[in-house]
């Protein structure tokens, strides 16, 4: 497990965000002491951002196509990145935590990470949508958002992303 003073800055661009169905994660990190809202961010290049199955954000791997992205960050240590790698499914290849530069309000530039959409779907995911992306994950989207205990019990739900992909809805 890592230590606790181990500290990484995360980009939220979906559910985490204040306000949004996953925040209350966020929150109890902040409580416990394991992560700080640094602010708000975009990034520096270009991505797309698109919305998949049970209305779940993705931000694609693919510099330059989409939008610059809006979204928060954090500061997390150790403890809270594993809690935040838990909901994000990076053991099971639904996201991946990548790097990814980021821009303040006061035009400062920094390197943090986000989680990205797992590249073995990534691609088909952005055509499937058209190739048209986001600026932002929006409170409107949020509500078509569905939390995993809402999606129906024992789905695969890399094979509900695949179906997605392959079938369009």
């Amino acid at each position: 497990m890592a230590a606790k003073t181990d500290s990484r800055l995360i980009f939220t661009y979906g559910t985490l965000k204040r306000g949004f169905p996953n925040h209350g994660l966020m929150e109890n990190l902040i409580n416990g002491g394991d992560a700080v809202l640094v602010g708000e961010y975009t990034t520096v290049e270009a991505f797309p951002l698109v919305c998949g199955p049970y209305g779940i954000p993705y931000l694609i791997n693919i510099r330059g196509a989409g939008h610059r992205v809006k979204g928060e960050m954090f500061k997390v240590n150790g403890s809270g990145l594993g809690q935040l790698d838990d909901l994000e499914g990076i053991e099971i290849g639904h996201y991946e935590r990548l790097p990814v530069n980021v821009v303040g309000d006061c035009g400062e530039t920094v390197a943090s990470e986000a989680y990205f959409a797992h590249r073995s779907f990534g691609e088909g995911m952005w055509k499937m949508c058209g190739q048209v992306g986001l600026e932002e994950f929006t409170m409107e989207l949020s509500k078509k958002y569905e939390r995993k205990e809402d999606r129906p019990p024992n789905r695969d739900y890399l094979q509900d992303i695949r179906n997605f992909i392959s079938n369009g809805h």
